[in-house]
């Protein structure tokens, strides 16, 4: 499974993506918005994690280079989270901040978001993100979300939902 989008290669992960993931996943202003910067157990984890959800779902959150030179840069995917008590498909994505404000996390989110709609019978996907994450729910509603909720998580920390449903992306996709 692969997905390209005009710069963008969206694969699986594989464990050869380790070195290039713990420098962005370690990385304290890159991991601003998570209660720390993951280790190297915590990294190994999140791989593994994604290899589990694309044996249990068959998506999950995958590699994201950039097409022209097979940089990676990040990654962006669909995955299930447990969101304000209930278990929802959520596309997510982390970006190096190397990389930021490129359009990369939009065009790659955009391409998720179809991907989801066009593969999967989810009635509507979501996106979450802590309230001080402005980048985050931008990217968000570039996709085509709104925001639906927001609600405190177990650290009290506020979080924001966004979601769009299949009927608004369908008249998305219809007026082009």
């Amino acid at each position: 499974m692969e997905i390209i989008t005009k710069r963008l290669r969206l694969r699986p992960y594989t464990w050869d993506d380790f070195d290039a993931l713990y420098g962005i996943l370690s990385d304290a202003k890159t991991m601003a918005h998570y209660p720390r910067p993951y280790d190297e157990n915590g990294t190994r984890r999140w791989i593994q994690w994604s290899l589990d959800n694309y044996e249990k779902y068959g998506f999950g959150l995958w590699a994201m280079e950039l097409k022209d030179t097979g940089e990676f840069i990040g990654d962006c995917g669909l995955t299930m989270q447990k969101i304000n008590g209930q278990e929802l498909p959520e596309i997510g994505y982390h970006v190096h901040r190397n990389h930021w404000r490129r359009g990369y996390a939009g065009e790659a989110a955009i391409a998720v978001r179809d991907w989801a709609f066009s593969h999967t019978d989810f009635p509507c996907l979501y996106s979450y993100m802590k309230h001080t994450n402005a980048a985050s729910y931008s990217t968000a509603a570039h996709a085509g979300m709104r925001k639906i909720d927001e609600y405190a998580d177990p650290e009290e920390e506020c979080l924001f939902v966004y979601a769009i449903t299949r009927e608004e992306w369908e008249k998305c996709m219809k007026s082009g």
